[in-house]
C-alpha cells in the first residue's frame, strides 16, 4: 500500500483545532457510567467565571489531561469533571465597574435587578476559559459541565449549611473580622495576604487620672485607633509598671479614663515601652485581651474604613477633633491625630518600624480589623477527622514536603468567617422575623451620597442589622410565617456564603449531592486532585474537611501540589513588571504540543519553574523532529511486510524494541508517581537520542534492501513508531493523534487505543549490551572528529582492539554500523600494530580506539584547540563540583537532578582526561609528522 505523504513542515494550527472539536464530537471525553473499567475521576480547580488562561492554568490542567487521558488508555473509567466557579467578590467588581462607568451602582438598581445584570454579564462574557482550556487539549466531560450558582449546586449548598447549622457547627456571632473596606466585605484570615511594609512606632503619653504628672508611655503603630482604646495593659511582671495595674490613666484626645490591666499574654516587655493599648474593636489580639478582662468593644470606622462621626461620640471623643477627623479615610486620619498628639503634648516620639500589612487578596486594599456580627463555621470539629485522613494516608499529599506544612496549619484552625457582605452568590439561607425578634431591624437611614436610596429600594434590599443575640429561622426552603409567633413579617439575611464554601462541597457536589445519583455513587470519591500550592487551606483542606463530614469518605486520594511558574529569572510574573507569559500566544507561536511538553517537563516536584521562550522553542523543535522522522518512516513503508519473527529480525530491530520496552516502563512508573518530569525526561531522550538518532540512521542501508532484513525492519518501524505515539499521546495530543492516523493501525482515534505496556518478547538485554559497545566507540570517534576539526563528510580509518575475546567478537559483528555512524573503515587489529606516528589513540572504559592522522588534517590546528577546550570543560566542571558540594542544593534537589548533575560531572572529568591524553599525543604526532 502507499502511504500519505505528510506535509513537509509540521503546522500546529491547522491540525489542533480540528482536532480537539473531533475527541468532542465524538464522545471519546464523555464518561460513561456502564463502563466496566475501573473508575479514575478528577475534578478540575474551577476556574473563575471572569478568568482567562493564564500560565498556572495551562500547567495545572495540562498536567490533569495527562493524567486522564494516560487512564483513558490504561481502559480505565475516566470522567474530567469541568466547571467554573461564580467567584463572588471578583465578579460583583467587575459587573460594579461596568455599572460605573455607566453612571450608576448596584445600590441604585437594587439587589434583584443588579444579580439579573451579572447572569446577563456571565452569558456574554463569562466561561471564555472554557473554550481556551479546550484549546490546550483538555478533554474533560465537557457535556457535564457545571457551574457552582446552577441549580444543583445551590441546593446542594443550602444543604450542607442547613445541616451544619442544626448540628450547632454553623453559628452567628459578633467577631472581630477581616474586612475589606473595597469590597466592603468580611473575608477570611487565609484570603488577607501580608506585605512587608515601612511604618512608624508612636511612643504617646497617657497621663494616670489621679497623678497627672505621672503618665504611661504607651507604642503604638496605628495612633487613630486609639480613639476606640478601653484599656491600657502592662505585663504583670513588669517592675517598672506592675504597681500601676488597677488605676486608671486619661486616654489624650477624649473624656475617658482607661483601667490598667496586667496581661502576659498581650504584653512582650521586651517590645516598645512595654505598655500596650487596647483596641477590642480594631485587633486581633486586643479583641482577645479584651475578652479576658471582659472590655468594652468601641468601633470607630465605617463600612468603608473612614472614621464615623457617631463611633467617635460613644467613644466620648473631643468634639473639635470629631470635627476635624469624621469621614477622613485611615492614613488621612492618622496624620491628624498625630498632629493632635503634638500639639497636646501626649506625642513622645516617632520611629520607623517595619510591620506585616495585610491586603485583601483581590483588590490589595488594606484589611482593617473590623468588629461585625457575621456567619462562622465552628471549624475545630471538622478539622480533626481531616487531620486523621492524611496522617493516615487515605488522602496523600504529594510532594510528602506539603504534609508537614498542612498539619500545622490544620491544627492551629480558627473558625471561619463564611458571610460576605456582598449580593453576588448562595444568599444565607437564614430568615429573622420583625414580629418576635426585636434583633432583627431595618435601616431605615439613607445610603451614603444618596438621599433616598433606602427609601427607592424595596424592604428586602435595604441592609439589615442584626445583633448577634438575633434568632434566626435557618431552613431549605423560605419560611412562610414565623415558627415562634406563627408572624408574617420575615426577612432575609442579605449576606451571601463565601465563595469557598460552595467551592469546598465541589468533589461531591458536582455529581449530584446531596441526591444518591449514579454518577455520585459511580465516580466519588474521586481519585486526584492536581492543584496549586496556593489554595492547599483556600480550597483543599476544606473539601477534606466537607468530604469527610457529608459522605463519610475523603474527597479524593491524590493530593498533587504544583509549584508556581515563573519568569527564566525565577521571578514572580505580573503585568507591572512585563515578564507575563501568556499561554494563547505561546500556543499560537510554537503550537499547543510544545508548550504541555514544556510545562509537564519542568514539573519537578518542590521546584518552581522557570520559564523562557528559548525551553518552549527547543520542544518545538522536538515536536518538528517527530513529524520528520514520521515523514522518513513513511517514505520507507511501501511493499510487502510478512511477518518477520523479532529474534530473526536484525540487531538494530532487536536493540530499538528492547529500549522502547524499557522506556514503556519508565514512562508508566513515572506517571504512577506524579513524575511528569521524568516521564517527559525519557520519552524525550529514548524519541530524540535514540529512535531519530541512531535507530533511524542505523537502519538507512537496510531500507535500500529488498530480503527478509528489509521486511522485518519496515515491520519494526510500523510496530515501534506506532507505540511511540501511543506512548506520547498524553503530553502532545495534537501532533500524535495526526501521525497515527497515518500509521497502519486498528480504530478511529489514538485518544481510545491501549497505553503500551511492556512485552517480554521485546526485551533484548545482551543486544543493549552490544549496542553499548558501539556507542561508546563511534561517540568517542565523533569527540576525535570534532578535536580534529574534521568535515561530517570526511572519510575516516578508525581502529578497535580488545583483549577480551567477547568484546572483540562483538566488534567485528557492528564492524558496518560502526562504518556507518563513524563515517569511515574500520580496521579491528591489536594495538601494536596501528601506525606509529599517524594514530590518534583514544580509550574509553578499557576498550582502545584510535583514529588515523594523515591526509590534509592539520596536526597544528588541532593541538592549538585543546586549550580552549580544556578551559571550558573544567569551568563547567568546577562549577558542577561546587553545586554538589553545596548542602544546600544537594539536601533540597530532586534525588534524579542530583544524580544528573553527578554522570554529568563523571562525564566532564572523563573528557578532560581524553583532552589532556589527546594534547600529549598530539605533540608526539606533530615531532613525528611525516
Amino acid at each position: 500500500m502507499a502511504y500519505r505523504q505528510l506535509e513537509k513542515t509540521y503546522d500546529p494550527q491547522q491540525v489542533e483545532e480540528r482536532w480537539q472539536q473531533v475527541w468532542i464530537d465524538r464522545g471519546y471525553v464523555h464518561a460513561s457510567l456502564d463502563n466496566p473499567g475501573r473508575q479514575y475521576t478528577i475534578v478540575i480547580p474551577p476556574p473563575n467565571v471572569t478568568g482567562s488562561l493564564h500560565i498556572g492554568h495551562a500547567l495545572n490542567n495540562s498536567l490533569q489531561d495527562i493524567l486522564i487521558r494516560w487512564r483513558r488508555m490504561q481502559g480505565r473509567n475516566t470522567l474530567w469533571m469541568p466547571g467554573m466557579d461564580h467567584a463572588g467578590i471578583a465578579t460583583q467588581n467587575v459587573v460594579e465597574k461596568r455599572l460605573h462607568a455607566e453612571g450608576t451602582t448596584r445600590e441604585a438598581l437594587g439587589r434583584e435587578a443588579f444579580i439579573a445584570r451579572v447572569w446577563d454579564w456571565k452569558a456574554q462574557y463569562g466561561g471564555v476559559i472554557i473554550q481556551q482550556l479546550k484549546r490546550l487539549g483538555a478533554t474533560c466531560d465537557w457535556e457535564r459541565l457545571r457551574f457552582t450558582l446552577d441549580e444543583g449546586l445551590s441546593k446542594a449548598v443550602v444543604e450542607a449549611f442547613v445541616r451544619l447549622f442544626q448540628e450547632g457547627l454553623i453559628y452567628r456571632g459578633e467577631r472581630l473580622i477581616n474586612w475589606c473596606p473595597r469590597c466592603t466585605t468580611a473575608l477570611s484570615d487565609i484570603e488577607v495576604e501580608h506585605q512587608d511594609a515601612k511604618g512608624q512606632l508612636y511612643h504617646i503619653s497617657y497621663p494616670l487620672t489621679d497623678d497627672p504628672t505621672i503618665s504611661l508611655t504607651v507604642a503604638t503603630t496605628r495612633p487613630e485607633t486609639m480613639l476606640g482604646d478601653t484599656a491600657v495593659a502592662v505585663h504583670p511582671d513588669d517592675p517598672r509598671y506592675r504597681h500601676l495595674i488597677g488605676r486608671t490613666a486619661r486616654l489624650p484626645l477624649t473624656h475617658r479614663a482607661l483601667p490598667i490591666v496586667g496581661d502576659s499574654i498581650l504584653v512582650d516587655r521586651e517590645f516598645g515601652t512595654g505598655a500596650v493599648k487596647i483596641t477590642p474593636a480594631h485587633d486581633f489580639n486586643d479583641f482577645e485581651a479584651g475578652e479576658r478582662h471582659g472590655l468594652p468593644r468601641l468601633a470607630i470606622f465605617t463600612i468603608h474604613g473612614r472614621l464615623d462621626p457617631s463611633g467617635l461620640e460613644r467613644a466620648a471623643v473631643d468634639a473639635s477633633v470629631i470635627e476635624e477627623i469624621q469621614h477622613l479615610p485611615v492614613v488621612k486620619a492618622r496624620a491628624k491625630v498625630e498632629q493632635r498628639l503634638r500639639d497636646g503634648g501626649f506625642l513622645v516620639k516617632v520611629e520607623d518600624h517595619k510591620l506585616a500589612l495585610g491586603v485583601c487578596y483581590r483588590c490589595k486594599t488594606v484589611v482593617e480589623p473590623s468588629l461585625s456580627p457575621q456567619w462562622f463555621v465552628n471549624i475545630q470539629p471538622l478539622a480533626q477527622p481531616a487531620i486523621k485522613a492524611v496522617q493516615d494516608g487515605r488522602v496523600r499529599l504529594l510532594p510528602e514536603g506539603w504534609i508537614n506544612n498542612y498539619l500545622g496549619w490544620m491544627r492551629d484552625i480558627k473558625d471561619w468567617c463564611i458571610s460576605r457582605e456582598i449580593w453576588w452568590g448562595h444568599q444565607i439561607p437564614a430568615w429573622y422575623c420583625l414580629d418576635c425578634n426585636p434583633d432583627a431591624v431595618i435601616q431605615e437611614e439613607p445610603a451614603p451620597d444618596k438621599p433616598d436610596a433606602s427609601r427607592e429600594r424595596p424592604e428586602s434590599d435595604r441592609r439589615i442589622s442584626i445583633r448577634p443575640t438575633a434568632n434566626p429561622i435557618v431552613g431549605r426552603t423560605p419560611p412562610v410565617s414565623c415558627p415562634r409567633c406563627h408572624g408574617s413579617r420575615l426577612i432575609r439575611d442579605p449576606d451571601v456564603l463565601d465563595t469557598w464554601f460552595s467551592s469546598a462541597l465541589w468533589p461531591f457536589s458536582t455529581l449530584g449531592w446531596p441526591d444518591e445519583t449514579p454518577e455520585f455513587k459511580t465516580f466519588y470519591p474521586t481519585s486526584t486532585l492536581v492543584t496549586g500550592l496556593d489554595i492547599l487551606f483556600f480550597w483543599v483542606a476544606r473539601m477534606i474537611m466537607m468530604g469527610l463530614k457529608f459522605t463519610g469518605d475523603v474527597p479524593f486520594r491524590d493530593v498533587y501540589i504544583h509549584a508556581l511558574v515563573r519568569d527564566e529569572k525565577g521571578l514572580k510574573m505580573g503585568k507591572t513588571k512585563g515578564n507575563v507569559i501568556d499561554p494563547l500566544d505561546v500556543m499560537h507561536q510554537y503550537g499547543t504540543d510544545a508548550l504541555r511538553f514544556t510545562l509537564a517537563s519542568m514539573a519537578s516536584p518542590g521546584r518552581d519553574i522557570k520559564l523562557g521562550d528559548q525551553r518552549i522553542q527547543g520542544y518545538r523543535n522536538f515536536a518538528n523532529k517527530i513529524w520528520n522522522a514520521a515523514r522518513f518512516i513513511f517514505m520507507h513503508l511501501d511493499g510487502a511486510r510478512e511477518p518477520v519473527p523479532i529474534p530473526e529480525r536484525t540487531f538494530a530491530d532487536r536493540w530499538i524494541l528492547s529500549r522502547l520496552n524499557a522506556t514503556i516502563a519508565l514512562v508508566n512508573a513515572s506517571l504512577e508517581q506524579y513524575r511528569f518530569d521524568q516521564a517527559s525526561s525519557h520519552l524525550y531522550q529514548f524519541i530524540w537520542h535514540e529512535y531519530c538518532d541512531w535507530y533511524l540512521e542505523m537502519i538507512k542501508p537496510t531500507l535500500q534492501e529488498n530480503g527478509a532484513a528489509a521486511r522485518g525492519t519496515r515491520q519494526t518501524l510500523v510496530e515501534s513508531f506506532e507505540a511511540v505515539l501511543r506512548l506520547l499521546h498524553p503530553f502532545m495530543p495534537f501532533i500524535s493523534e495526526e501521525i497515527w492516523q497515518q500509521v497502519p493501525h486498528e480504530g478511529e482515534s489514538i485518544v481510545i487505543q491501549a497505553y503500551p505496556e511492556p512485552r517480554s518478547d521485546w526485551e533484548a538485554k545482551q543486544v543493549e549490551l552490544q549496542f553499548d559497545v558501539l556507542a561508546r566507540f563511534v561517540a568517542t570517534v565523533r569527540t576525535a572528529r570534532s578535536l580534529l576539526n574534521l568535515a561530517p563528510g570526511t572519510a575516516v580509518t578508525m581502529y578497535g582492539a580488545s583483549k577480551d575475546a567477547e568484546e572483540s567478537t562483538m566488534l567485528l559483528s557492528l564492524g558496518k554500523h560502526i562504518e556507518l555512524l563513524g563515517k569511515g573503515c574500520l580496521c579491528l587489529t591489536p594495538v601494536d600494530d596501528w601506525p606509529r606516528g599517524r594514530v590518534l589513540r583514544l580509550a574509553v572504559e578499557g576498550l582502545p580506539i584510535g583514529l588515523a592522522v594523515d591526509g590534509d588534517i592539520d596536526r597544528q590546528k588541532a593541538l592549538d584547540r585543546v586549550p580552549k577546550q580544556q578551559e571550558e570543560t573544567t569551568k563547567e566542571s568546577e562549577q558542577l563540583d561546587a553545586k554538589l558540594g553545596n548542602v544546600e542544593f544537594t539536601g533540597k534537589a530532586p534525588a534524579d537532578v542530583v544524580a544528573e548533575h553527578q554522570e554529568r560531572l563523571r562525564t566532564l572529568r572523563h573528557e578532560l582526561g581524553m583532552l589532556t591524553n589527546s594534547q600529549e599525543q598530539l605533540r608526539e604526532l606533530m615531532r613525528t609528522k611525516p
